[in-house]
């Protein structure tokens, strides 16, 4: 069923704003008489215009939304100098409602560019259907050009390449949100020779709550798109100093594969090392672990992200291996920080994945007789690096008792400055750990 129905009125001339309101009218009354109730939430799109046209025009469509009894208090009209700018606002109010299903009513000359705006907002989690804007009595030119045109309605490169630049353009405008952009730094690794740092939630632009608001990671079943990730990382790089167009992520698969940057990459990774200048590699958490190495000898770096499943696996000996193996890396001179990660006062597994845990070192699990022990997947973490070699002054972990907290600290315990998959639930946002060698 229908949750939503956006009508789009942004490119219809603006000398047929009469004939616009009669034709919305008709919409309109087509929507009331087929929805079951409750009706849907409607949108109206249209394009803001300056001083006394803007406001006629306005009130002018206003009027025309007048009478629709089911429709007014689930209705919103969306002026807006961009389709971008448009659709963005669109977008929170369906977030906002938690709508999904969505009706989009256009002129059939512009259902492909709607297209690539919705590609390129939306996710994957949202459904889109679309239905002609009935515009022969209303507009017959546009009716004319839309015949005319019938056949050749496919965006050209140029038309994706315009409507990118407006995005980010627009992407860009927006103010920060909770505060100014933080990245937590460790003492261990050494700021002359590396970059590195861990991101908290503030100073993005994601605004769906759990997501707010420099969310770093985008998936099919999240609601926030690449394009808001991406200029979250960009506020990142422009920070922190690093160059987001020579950035890597992992790719995760909750396993212990290394991704070598220069050598071909695997399909999924959890993994990654480089000895590369300039390049930024980076691990996400939102309670699992990101993990940073740092060899300041051979001036090699890794990242790994190291979840319950990861750690039994061993991803973080399997990248510290890594580093060794292609850069020559000796085990008692890397330096390895556990980031921001969900801790023993909040993490709990089913029993049988507990059992595991408890074979690395007792201490690692709490009340082990219960349904959901309590586990302690950085403990396990140090433990397996130490008994690979790694020193344990050269490991910093905040959670260890006597040791200063700046960047080890519980996601879940701290909701004002980390995500959290285990407390928020799905549609979770995402921090990182990253790091590069300084040119």
């Amino acid at each position: 069923m229908v949750e939503a129905v956006l009508i789009d009125l942004f490119s219809l001339p603006a000398n047929l704003q009469n004939n616009i309101q009669g034709l919305l009218c008709k919409t309109l009354e087509a929507i009331e008489k087929s929805s079951s109730s409750p009706a849907p939430f409607v949108c109206v799109m249209c394009c803001q215009r300056k001083g006394r046209e803007r406001k006629g025009e306005e009130e002018s469509l206003l009027a025309a939304l007048r009478g629709f009894q089911s429709l007014k208090r689930r209705l919103e009209v969306v002026p807006a100098l961009t389709a971008a700018a448009a659709l963005y606002t669109i977008k929170q109010s369906l977030d906002e409602k938690d709508l999904s299903i969505i009706k989009v009513i256009l002129p059939a000359l512009r259902k492909g560019l709607m297209k690539v705006y919705l590609d390129h907002l939306f996710t994957a989690v949202y459904q889109f259907e679309f239905e002609d804007l009935q515009v022969a009595s209303a507009c017959p030119n546009l009716q004319r050009a839309e015949a005319q045109s019938e056949g050749q309605m496919l965006p050209t490169h140029l038309d994706v390449e315009l409507i990118q630049s407006e995005i980010q353009r627009y992407l860009e405008s927006l103010p920060s949100l909770k505060g100014e952009l933080t990245i937590l730094k460790s003492s261990l690794i050494p700021d002359d020779i590396f970059l590195h740092g861990f991101t908290t939630r503030t100073g993005g632009i994601s605004y769906i709550p759990t997501l707010s608001s420099c969310n770093l990671f985008s998936s099919s079943k999240r609601r926030d798109p690449q394009v808001v990730v991406k200029e979250n990382l960009r506020r990142l790089a422009k920070a922190a100093g690093f160059n987001p167009e020579a950035f890597h992520r992992v790719k995760i698969d909750h396993a212990n594969a290394v991704c070598i940057m220069g050598k071909a990459e695997p399909d999924s990774y959890d993994g990654i090392v480089t000895n590369q200048q300039g390049v930024t590699i980076a691990a996400p958490g939102a309670d699992c672990i990101p993990v940073l190495f740092a060899d300041p000898v051979r001036k090699a770096c890794g990242a790994a992200h190291s979840g319950w499943k990861g750690t039994l696996l061993g991803v973080s000996m399997a990248t510290v291996n890594a580093m060794i193996a292609e850069y020559g890396c000796d085990v008692k001179d890397i330096l390895v920080v556990l980031g921001p990660s969900v801790g023993p006062c909040c993490y709990q597994l089913p029993q049988e994945s507990a059992q595991d845990f408890h074979r690395i070192d007792p201490k690692c699990v709490r009340h082990l007789d219960s349904a959901s022990p309590y586990i302690d997947i950085r403990r396990a973490t140090r433990i397996l690096l130490e008994s690979g070699g790694i020193l344990p002054e050269n490991i910093q972990d905040d959670s260890v008792p006597g040791q200063t907290q700046n960047v080890t600290f519980c996601t879940a315990c701290h909701p004002e400055k980390f995500y959290s998959h285990f407390r928020d639930g799905t549609n979770f946002g995402t921090q990182i750990g990253f790091i590069s060698i300084r040119d």
